[in-house]
Parts: C-alpha cells; sequence; structure tokens
C-alpha cells in the first residue's frame, strides 16, 4: 500500500465558484446559516478575546504547523451542511434545529483508570491551555468533505492534566444525552447518548484536537458546541460532538455506528480509499464547493503523521 504525502492540492485542479455554486443552493444555505445564527454558544469570560475576528477576513491567530493551505470551505457551508444526528438526519436538520441546545454551563466528566477524576467545568478545562488554530482536512463517510479552520488544543494536554495510570489504554468520550434540547434523540436511529473513542495513541497524536472554534468563531451549536473531538485523519463520524463525559478504560469502547451496524462502520474507521463502504465506494470525494469529485487519499492526506500507529494491522481488517 502506497501511502500519499500531505502535498496540497493545486489551485488549478479546484473548479471556480460560478461553476458549481447554483442559485438554488446558495439561497438554501443563506437561509440556514441566518436560522442558525442564534445557535452560537458562549464561552467562558477569560477565553472569549480570542474569538474577535470577522470570519469572512479570518486569518490565523495563531498558526499551526499541521496547517493544510488548501482553499478553506465557506463558513456558511461549515455551518449549515453537518452531520449531526441529534438534531436530525438531513444535512441542514442541526443549523435549523440547534438552537435549543443548552451549552453554559458546560462541564465534562472525567473518569475512569486517571488520577485526577472529577466533573470539569468547561474554564477549567481550557484555563491555561494555548489554543492554535488548525486548518484540517475533514472527510465524511459519505463521499463529502470540507477544509475547515478549527480552534482548539490538543487532546494529550487534557490527558496530562488528568493523568492517566498505566491501564488506560482507550479514551472513551459521551455526547450530552438531553432529549429535550436534542430532539433527534427522540428518535432510534441510533442508541443514544452518541459514543466514540480512540486508543491511547491516537489520542496523544499531535493531530488530534479538542476544538472549541472555528473560523475565529466559538463553535456554532451545530457543529458541536462548545467542546468537541477532531481527528482529521478518520472519517467525521468519529469526532464526537458537544461532550460531557471522558472516560479512560483498558477496553476497547463501544462505538455508536459501529453498535449500529458493525458490518458497516469499524472501530478504527480510519480514511482508506482501498476500503470501501459496504454500499458505496471510497476511492473519490466531493470536496464542499467544487464540481469535480478528487481521489480521496490515504488517512485523508496525514499518512505521514499516523501510518506509523498502523505499522503491521490489517487495514481491511481493522476498518
Amino acid at each position: 500500500m502506497t501511502f500519499k504525502k500531505t502535498s496540497d492540492i493545486l489551485s488549478s485542479e479546484i473548479t471556480p465558484e460560478a461553476l458549481y455554486r447554483h442559485r438554488r443552493e446558495f439561497l438554501r444555505n443563506s437561509a440556514i446559516a441566518i436560522a442558525g445564527a442564534a445557535a452560537y454558544t458562549v464561552l467562558p469570560q477569560n477565553i472569549s478575546s480570542v474569538f474577535a475576528q470577522d470570519s469572512k477576513t479570518w486569518k490565523p491567530a495563531h498558526p499551526s504547523t499541521f496547517d493544510t493551505t488548501e482553499e478553506l470551505t465557506p463558513y456558511g457551508d461549515i455551518t449549515s451542511y453537518n452531520n449531526f444526528y441529534e438534531f436530525g438526519v438531513d444535512k441542514d436538520d442541526p443549523a435549523r434545529n440547534a438552537g435549543s441546545l443548552k451549552t453554559s454551563p458546560w462541564t465534562v466528566a472525567v473518569a475512569g483508570h486517571v488520577n485526577k477524576p472529577a466533573v470539569y467545568h468547561l474554564d477549567d478545562i481550557v484555563k491555561g491551555k494555548a489554543l492554535e488554530d488548525r486548518v484540517y482536512r475533514h472527510r465524511c463517510v459519505e463521499g463529502w468533505s470540507m477544509v475547515i479552520p478549527w480552534l482548539g488544543f490538543p487532546l494529550s494536554n487534557l490527558i496530562d492534566m488528568v493523568e492517566p495510570t498505566s491501564a488506560a489504554k482507550y479514551v472513551a468520550f459521551e455526547t450530552k444525552f438531553a432529549p429535550e434540547e436534542m430532539p433527534g434523540q427522540k428518535s432510534g436511529v441510533l442508541q443514544w447518548p452518541y459514543v466514540e473513542g480512540l486508543r491511547m495513541d491516537e489520542a496523544l497524536n499531535p493531530l488530534t484536537l479538542l476544538a472549541v472554534g472555528l473560523y475565529g468563531k466559538p463553535l456554532p451549536n451545530q457543529d458541536g458546541a462548545p467542546i468537541r473531538l477532531v481527528v482529521p485523519w478518520k472519517y467525521g463520524f468519529k469526532s464526537i460532538k458537544s461532550i460531557v463525559k471522558i472516560s479512560f478504560v483498558g477496553d476497547q469502547p463501544a462505538t455508536s455506528w459501529n453498535l449500529a451496524n458493525s458490518n458497516e462502520y469499524g472501530f478504527y474507521s480510519n480514511v482508506n480509499p482501498e476500503v470501501d463502504h459496504p454500499r458505496w465506494s471510497q476511492s473519490h470525494e466531493r470536496r464542499i464547493g467544487e464540481f469535480f469529485r478528487r481521489k480521496t487519499q490515504m488517512f485523508n492526506g496525514y499518512a505521514d503523521q499516523v501510518a506509523s500507529m498502523y505499522s503491521g494491522m490489517d487495514l481491511r481488517k481493522n476498518f
């Protein structure tokens, strides 16, 4: 298997906006973005100063060595075209319905094999951590992708803070369960609350991010406010949103999509163009904002940083 390096896509390969954006789609996305404007969360006062930029003129305030320089997906598309089944199964449901989510105050329980288990307020989690911009590719299993400028800090910073013991082999995550605020949880489309997990070395990888914002603004509710995971070399459903619990465990934890259909959704869920979803090919993707499809890169283009973690593994079996 040959891993493609993380070289950026040439600008000549990017289709001009005039060729792909239809008037109907533009109007629909604009309306949804406006409707979702009320869904912004208020973050703790001591970090609110980092959200002072206009998304239309956004420049990275804290650039990262991990950034891609590919063309960014427009803010309106990122905040209006989402998978967040807690608010509905259609892509525009989260922006329309997420305003009901209460994000302040917010706490995250840390449990399991750690020396410092506690229920931490969001302010305590973020306090003292250097927030940085991370411009990452984001690939979804349905065949679409975005380039998103996240704002957050490495998950490893939180791991260091809570001091896991040698018994901790995996990190498990859990989304808020509040059907009165998250109407999609009243359906049986998944087992609730939503759960996800990473192997410890994946959690410690410097690419793995706890995000609290995007485009220099707080995370909108529909994008996982007020704190979410971002694992850019895996399919989007691994990047669990609106986290309320993080557990350090010895055994591989259950994950929502694997529980729903283990034949289609494995624990690792690494982006791999050579392993198709049973119902569609994963060899190509459509970047939101582009007309033509492009070839999917191994590990979503992050093979240089992560491939060594899976050395010797059968990536068809461990999909």
